[in-house]
């Protein structure tokens, strides 16, 4: 996993660690030391810590004037034995949120397993989003499944058109614009 890097095509138009209302603001990176880790497996160390010991994050892109972000994943999301979902939403989307941010853009395809343990967190996400969504992209089919079987797709957008959407040949606005016309059609059902 050490050599899974977070995506680097945006860094010419977006660095959450310059960024002063990101919630990785001021942080440094090595560029040869893995300090982070996911069970014994060493992580990239551009992945950011969040506080949970099984899921890494990074903020991509954030446009707070139309009031979105794009942020990958990475790891076991664990709300389980972790409560991955408590430190998500407590140290990045918290933040966010503050900052007008209300629609979510998750990249789940590093996102290995996904286990369930309640819905709050979610919920309390979803009912800060007045008119936002969140939306999980490429997430693996396991996962998703997982992520149904706990009821949470009625906070999260995924499966159908979000599956294998090819992301990385859009800029971070086209992808905003694709995002927001397959959600509006969807909600529009």
């Amino acid at each position: 996993m050490h050599d899974i890097e977070p995506y680097y095509n945006w860094l010419d138009l977006y660095q959450a660690s310059e960024d002063e209302r990101s919630p990785f603001y001021g942080r440094e990176y090595s560029e040869f030391e893995c300090t982070g880790k996911v069970y014994n497996y060493l992580l990239h160390p551009q992945w950011d810590y969040i506080g949970s010991e099984t899921l890494y994050v990074k903020l991509l892109y954030a446009d707070y004037e139309q009031g979105f972000c794009i942020i990958e994943l990475i790891g076991e999301w664990n709300d389980c034995l972790y409560n991955d979902i408590m430190f998500l939403y407590r140290n990045v989307i918290e933040t966010l949120l503050e900052n007008r941010i209300t629609k979510y853009i998750l990249i789940g395809e590093n996102v290995l397993n996904f286990h369930y343990s309640d819905d709050d967190y979610y919920q309390e996400w979803f009912d800060e989003l007045e008119d936002g969504w969140i939306v999980c992209l490429n997430f693996r089919g396991h996962v998703k499944q997982e992520f149904e079987a706990g009821h949470l797709d009625y906070y999260l957008a995924m499966g159908g058109n979000f599956d294998n959407l090819p992301w990385r040949t859009a800029s971070p606005q086209k992808l905003f614009f694709i995002v927001e016309q397959l959600i509006t059609r969807r909600l529009n059902m």
